[in-house]
């Protein structure tokens, strides 16, 4: 159906779910106002400071406490961890969508920030205190987890603030990903924990975020190619044809998937594979394969949506609660596919039915529940039945403004 047909459809008729229930559709600028109260809380929250983890004494900058006592960051949304790296997007894709310069200030000052505080961290604990220490995964860069989706938000920035200090640590990422991170011999991008080589479908945007904007940054095309490389082996790999969901992960040892189908896992490929396609050239040789992948996926996911819109943990197991984080995902790439083509227009209703889920998830002033707190992979479902769900978890907050944008643009 024509797309502007399909948008005038929208304004008199009910929308109806893939399982059949009438979907409301939301008004744009309840969605807009729900963006603002995030981004408002996120703003108000970021102090930029860093804190004594035992009297609570302030400091604005590591150098002013004494070299004796152990200080963190005051607020979680200006760490270096992957998660901050998603927030770190989402804001600057807010502020461009909203006409909001703020938002993307806030994701400038925390990239400054970083550079310009973790050399204190890096010199301090050297040894094993390195993993829990503000800014570690900053200078660790051992896994994907510790440069992908940060150094894809540094990227971001360097787009408009393009400081050398900003490219010299890109160039390094790049390097990392490309050369030295650990790789099965077709070249799937794998961890050596918990098992000698285990492949997880978090990895899969843990690399690609920063491959594909590393691809539309300089043009060359062995980022691309690389890319496209891992969503094939992954889905190679990890996707179930009969159940239309990834695994959480793959054992090489073993030659056999984990058991769990994990919603944030799920959700974590899916980005993944939107964020190539958005920045893949259209005479990309494996751009329809791709096309197809992500569209077979989303299909997927889209059969296991419950009636409130919102997606459980094991995405198999209606027994297991509903969680924020993994729903926000799929709303986000589901509105994403719709608004770029990528897939037909009858599925606005997954993404408007997830997205009037995610929001029963967003109290008054803006903080979030139902989000999975850090999850590894496991061979015991009670693993996964029985994370905790932290008000607020920022393992979610970026995806959900991500969400909430891509929705905003179907309504309007």
């Amino acid at each position: 159906m024509d797309r502007i047909l399909y948008s005038v459809l929208l304004l008199i008729v009910p929308v109806f779910s893939s399982c059949g229930m009438p979907v409301m559709t939301q008004d744009s600028s309840a969605t807009e106002e729900r963006l603002r109260t995030i981004a408002s809380m996120i703003l108000r929250d970021a102090t930029f400071l860093f804190v004594d983890q035992k009297s609570g004494q302030r400091y604005s900058t590591p150098e002013d406490a004494s070299p004796d006592i152990q200080i963190g960051l005051e607020s979680p949304y200006n760490d270096w961890r992957y998660w901050n790296g998603v927030l770190n997007i989402a804001m600057i894709r807010l502020a461009d969508v909203l006409r909001e310069p703020a938002y993307a200030e806030f994701s400038y000052r925390n990239i400054a920030f970083s550079f310009d505080h973790y050399k204190y961290f890096e010199k301090k604990y050297k040894g094993e205190g390195k993993w829990n220490c503000p800014f570690g995964q900053r200078f660790i860069m051992e896994e994907l987890d510790d440069c992908g989706a940060m150094g894809a938000s540094v990227i971001e920035v360097y787009r408009r603030d393009p400081q050398d200090r900003y490219r010299a640590y890109i160039d390094q990422v790049a390097e990392h990903i490309s050369v030295t991170q650990n790789r099965m011999e077709d070249g799937t991008l794998v961890r050596s924990f918990p098992r000698k080589w285990t492949l997880w479908a978090d990895d899969l945007y843990m690399g690609l975020s920063f491959l594909t904007r590393m691809g539309e940054l300089t043009g060359e095309s062995r980022y691309f190619d690389d890319a496209a490389r891992q969503v094939i082996n992954l889905h190679k790999y990890l996707f179930d044809g009969e159940l239309g969901l990834m695994h959480h992960c793959w054992y090489s040892d073993l030659q056999r998937p984990g058991i769990a189908y994990w919603g944030r896992a799920n959700g974590w490929a899916l980005l993944a594979q939107i964020d190539l396609l958005d920045r893949l050239p259209n005479n990309h040789p494996q751009r329809d394969t791709l096309l197809l992948l992500l569209q077979r996926h989303i299909k997927g996911i889209a059969r296991y949506q419950s009636s409130e819109g919102l997606w459980h943990q094991l995405l198999d197991k209606p027994d297991s609660f509903l969680e924020t984080s993994c729903s926000a995902m799929f709303t986000y790439v589901t509105a994403r596919a719709v608004n770029k083509g990528y897939i037909d227009a009858s599925f606005i209703s997954v993404a408007l039915q997830g997205w009037q889920g995610v929001i029963s998830k967003i109290h008054p002033d803006g903080q979030i529940g139902g989000i999975c707190t850090g999850t590894g992979v496991s061979e015991d479902l009670q693993f996964y039945y029985q994370r905790p769900t932290p008000l607020n978890d920022v393992h979610g907050i970026g995806a959900i403004l991500l969400a909430g944008t891509e929705v905003l643009q179907l309504q309007k």
